[in-house]
């Protein structure tokens, strides 16, 4: 009982510790309606303890960086700011990669902000970068990441 409760306390800990650290990245390509593109670096959190986690606790995410959250099926999406002191802007993106939302977030707020259809992937980016780099809804992401 003693064994197992150590190992428990263990994979407890080790999981916590491995969702604060940087996830490993991919380059995300977007496509605008112009049909120009622009890249950015976004970490990935495809496991529920590290979407749940996600960029809580980081105090600076630069710019042309984000984290890109996948999820198994297509689903209204409800992400919120708890403990995430850096104020960031979402785009919710169907499964075919077309962005069907951008909102942005306060830091701290625990106000969900929700999609507005079925979504398979949502994109975090520091607040301001979508709207600094013409990305609007209807604008498509290239899902080569995936693969």
């Amino acid at each position: 009982m003693k064994k197992l409760l150590i190992i428990l306390m263990f994979a407890t800990i080790f999981t916590s510790a491995s969702c604060k650290n940087k996830l490993p990245t991919t380059k995300i390509t977007i496509e605008r309606e112009d049909k120009t593109t622009i890249d950015v670096i976004a970490e990935i959190a495809k496991t529920p303890e590290e979407r749940n986690y996600g960029f809580m606790n980081r105090k600076k995410i630069p710019d042309g960086t984000g984290m890109i959250f996948i999820f198994e099926q297509d689903q209204i999406l409800s992400f919120w700011m708890k403990n995430t002191p850096h104020p960031l802007s979402i785009a919710y993106i169907d499964s075919k990669g077309k962005i069907r939302n951008i909102f942005d977030m306060t830091p701290y707020s625990l106000s969900s902000v929700v999609s507005t259809v079925s979504v398979r992937y949502a994109l975090e980016v520091p607040q301001g970068w979508f709207k600094n780099n013409n990305i609007q809804v209807g604008d498509t992401i290239s899902l080569d990441f995936l693969q």
